[in-house]
């Protein structure tokens, strides 16, 4: 079922997503080599309880799934999403992708970014820059009375037509009253399909971005998705508000 939100409780929504935004912020200024991924955690995590909020990642499961450990996603190179944060040391050359969830008074906020470490390749800055601008081009399809394959659409045809490949076996989300809601937004799909955009809908939009195939694999900690053939993957986030017949990017510090 998709979820109309009130104007009480799209500005609940607002907080946590403004916090959202701030915490990716800070954590992507301590982006550098020689950092574990557990400093960034604990980076974020301490932002977050600051602000009176939780960490929605935390303890998340989902169908039976291990509980998730940490506060924040931290997916370096080939892992696409959902990498646990833990001992590994960043290295000069690879990529971050940081994914935050909050909780405030019961309301949601989800956002993503990928961040260079040092000096990476120009086929990285590559996956990136394509990454985040079809994050955009999605966003711009957001509008009440579209679909939701619209913007599906609209960041496979960019992404595709860059010689990358988008994830199909993960996709956006509802996000506002609960971290996961109706509707699914793949990174794919034929225009005009789907389900129909309405005021008051808060979306989570979220392009995952293969420099190779598009295929996956999920490795033994049961969360962390890496890509099949070892090549690097990006990803960019944003929870996104249908209001007035426009686009509303509600987590931007």
């Amino acid at each position: 079922m998709i979820l109309i939100k009130t104007k009480k409780e799209i500005d609940y929504i607002r907080q946590s997503c403004k916090i959202v935004a701030e915490t990716l912020q800070l954590v992507k200024k301590y982006v550098r080599p020689g950092v574990t991924t557990k400093e960034l955690d604990s980076i974020a995590e301490d932002y977050i309880l600051s602000n009176n909020a939780t960490a929605a990642f935390k303890g998340y499961s989902q169908g039976g799934a291990v509980a998730f450990p940490a506060a924040i996603c931290a997916s370096v190179d080939d892992e696409i999403v959902h990498g646990i944060p833990g001992s590994r040391i960043l290295k000069d050359g690879e990529i971050i992708s940081i994914d935050v969830g909050v909780n405030k008074s019961g309301y949601y906020g989800d956002a993503a970014l990928t961040v260079s470490v040092g000096n990476i390749s120009d086929e990285k800055k590559h996956l990136m820059e394509v990454t985040e601008k079809s994050l955009y081009l999605g966003i711009e399809k957001a509008v009440c009375e579209n679909k939701v394959h619209d913007i599906s659409y609209a960041v496979q045809e960019y992404v595709e037509s860059n010689g990358f490949s988008v994830v199909r076996e993960l996709c956006g989300h509802g996000v506002g009253k609960f971290l996961h809601e109706d509707p699914s937004i793949p990174n794919y799909g034929k225009k005009g399909t789907g389900a129909k955009l309405k005021n008051g809908m808060t979306i989570a939009i979220e392009p995952m971005v293969n420099a190779g195939t598009y295929y996956i694999k999920t490795t033994s900690d049961e969360w962390t998705v890496i890509t099949a053939d070892g090549k690097p993957s990006a990803h960019f986030e944003h929870t996104v508000l249908i209001s007035n017949f426009e686009p509303e990017i509600l987590t931007v510090s």
